[in-house]
């Protein structure tokens, strides 16, 4: 994790700041901090990379420890005599309550309470500094999470990008949000592209996705799509085995026994799987969201465990998963968390191995990213590297948790540390049950990424799973074929694959522009673009005859989506139709403003 300083007077290097004439300082800031100038927070947990910004720090509940609070410090060789404000670019989580913060100058309270942030998109606004807040020397700014209770990587989050202090003038560089323009082919061609010959071989060996939360009937209709578009590698979401029914918070009561229910329509999960080529793997998280997470010590922890793995074999699967991501590697450090992480994955391999020599694992480690380099990463990885069976596989998202570009360089880096075979599992078109939609091609991965990686698995949309094979269809594209791949080709021939009309070709064309995913727009799985746009006309001198146009447009493509798929993507049109109804409320509270 490359360490930062705060910047000082137009990102220069820190430094001591000097005294500004009062007209400029009121435009121009005193100081300024990315979000990786702040020390604790969760950024050495999950990185730096999220929402478009590559220096992000952010701040979990307070169940969550030192992950719970961040710090940054600044040097002033004199206190200004001007006015000055906090001004702050940031976001709230993904979770409909606000997140509950403090945030806090030289111990000098500045704001507590509701963040005041927008959901899951940045936002600067703005807090006024006391006149005796600063001091001459060392100064510390402070940003705590309030609420009392959640997990580790998951809301309530807290999130920043850049703090700067300046007058009232100043305003945040704002990042321009690039658009995706869709060009329909004239002509259907094959999907995933063709081989140059009959003789050379797929880009990933294995290429596959997993369910996000999908219910047993989701895959068996995704099922033929994966076999139509050559994936051959199909993983259960480890939270459709959690006991919490869909819809409720998770709760991971993972020593309970699977009901019959759930064994018998997992089963036909597995047998659809087998007659369409498809290899079905079985993955469980024993830590995330439980009551009583499991004990990488426990015999007895493992036995309880195990069993859900011995059923899976039972039904003739051969490949299987243990997530530990998103979780803590423990108490005594990152290098102890490896080995026995490592060990509680060679006896739940060992015991499936000796009933089937066959049998393969892929396992997800704590720090799944970036280029293993980090300190605290590497102790961990090396550790692992060295304990762990030598035919397990190990999950990789790529140089970031959630990232525009995924590099060869990166992916040759992590595996010299950690010494295993990769797995990619690419988050892409993921939206993490947020509401809204990731339909644009993927892109900025190397071409050559099949040299070092041996598996590729898309992370998908939540409950939009049938909207989900457009974007699907250019994963499955890449992975095929990397060198040739194409994200125009690609997305255009992915449309063509779902419309049999002119009207289905015009909405889903629209419906992509619309919303073109994270990787064209910058964001994280949660950013919603429609929303953003909105609200930026809503801010805008153009609010509200811009914004109410804006409204209009998503209710006539709503419409025509309709129309020419009725009743084939609901829950597309649910998320069209939740957009409609939040743009409509900010619409009629803007009209009760005085």
């Amino acid at each position: 994790m490359l360490t930062t300083g705060p910047r000082i007077t137009a990102l220069t290097a820190l430094a001591c700041a000097s005294f500004l004439a009062l007209d400029a300082l009121a435009a121009t800031a005193l100081v300024e901090m990315p979000g990786l100038t702040f020390q604790g927070g969760a950024q050495t947990h999950f990185g730096a990379t999220h929402y478009g910004r590559t220096e992000v720090n952010y701040v979990y509940a307070q169940s969550t420890g030192a992950a719970a609070s961040m710090t940054a410090r600044f040097q002033l060789e004199r206190v200004p005599r001007s006015r000055l404000f906090l001004h702050l670019e940031a976001m709230d989580d993904d979770a409909a309550s606000p997140c509950q913060v403090r945030l806090a100058l030289n111990g000098l309270v500045l704001h507590e309470g509701p963040s005041g942030f927008p959901d899951a998109r940045w936002a600067c606004h703005r807090f006024a500094v006391p006149a005796d807040a600063l001091r001459a020397g060392t100064n510390e700014l402070t940003i705590v999470n309030l609420e009392k209770s959640g997990p580790l990587g998951a809301p309530p989050w807290f999130m920043v990008a850049r703090a700067a202090l300046a007058g009232s003038k100043y305003t945040v560089p704002t990042v321009a949000i690039p658009r995706l323009d869709v060009r329909l082919p004239g002509a259907r061609r094959a999907i995933p592209e063709p081989l140059r010959d009959a003789s050379a071989k797929p880009g990933f060996a294995i290429r596959g996705t997993k369910g996000w939360l999908w219910t047993p009937e989701q895959y068996l209709e995704e099922i033929p799509t994966l076999a139509d578009l050559k994936l051959n590698f199909l993983m259960n979401c480890y939270g459709s085995m959690f006991t919490s029914e869909p819809g409720t918070p998770w709760r991971n009561e993972w020593w309970l026994p699977m009901t019959q229910s759930r064994k018998e329509a997992y089963a036909r999960i597995i047998r659809s799987c087998r007659d369409h080529g498809i290899t079905f793997c079985f993955a469980f998280h024993p830590q995330l969201a439980s009551p009583r997470p499991l004990d990488p010590t426990s015999d007895s922890d493992l036995g309880q465990f195990y069993q859900h793995y011995a059923w899976a074999q039972s039904q003739g699967v051969r490949w299987f998963s243990v997530s530990l991501d998103d979780v803590s590697w423990g108490s005594e450090g990152p290098a102890t968390g490896g080995m026995r992480h490592a060990r509680l994955v060679n006896a739940l391999f060992g015991r499936l191995r000796a009933q089937d020599s066959e049998a393969q694992m892929i396992f997800c480690p704590v720090p799944y990213w970036g280029d293993g380099t980090n300190p605290e990463h590497r102790a961990y990885l090396e550790t692992l590297g060295r304990d762990l069976h030598p035919d397990a596989y190990v999950f990789w998202t790529g140089d970031a948790v959630v990232t525009p570009r995924i590099t060869r360089q990166a992916a040759e880096s992590y595996k010299s540390i950690v010494r295993h075979r990769l797995f990619l599992w690419d988050n892409y078109p993921v939206n993490d049950a947020s509401p809204t939609l990731h339909l644009g091609p993927v892109s900025g991965r190397d071409p050559d990424l099949g040299e070092v990686v041996d598996g590729y698995m898309s992370n998908p949309l939540a409950s939009q799973s049938r909207i989900n094979r457009i974007p699907l269809a250019t994963c499955a594209d890449y992975a095929y074929n990397p060198r040739a791949y194409d994200p125009r080709r690609s997305i255009g021939q992915a449309i063509l694959r779902l419309a049999k009309t002119a009207a289905q070709r015009r909405a889903l064309e629209e419906l992509v522009e619309t919303y073109p995913g994270f990787l064209v727009t910058g964001g994280g799985t949660g950013t919603n673009p429609v929303r953003g746009e909105f609200g930026s006309l809503l801010a805008s001198e153009k609010s509200p005859s811009a914004a109410s146009e804006f409204v209009r447009r998503l209710e006539r493509l709503g419409d025509r989506l309709a129309r020419a798929f009725p009743g084939q993507f609901p829950a597309t049109e649910k998320t069209v139709a939740d957009d409609l109804g939040w743009m409509r409320q900010q619409l009629s509270a803007d009209r009760e403003r005085p």
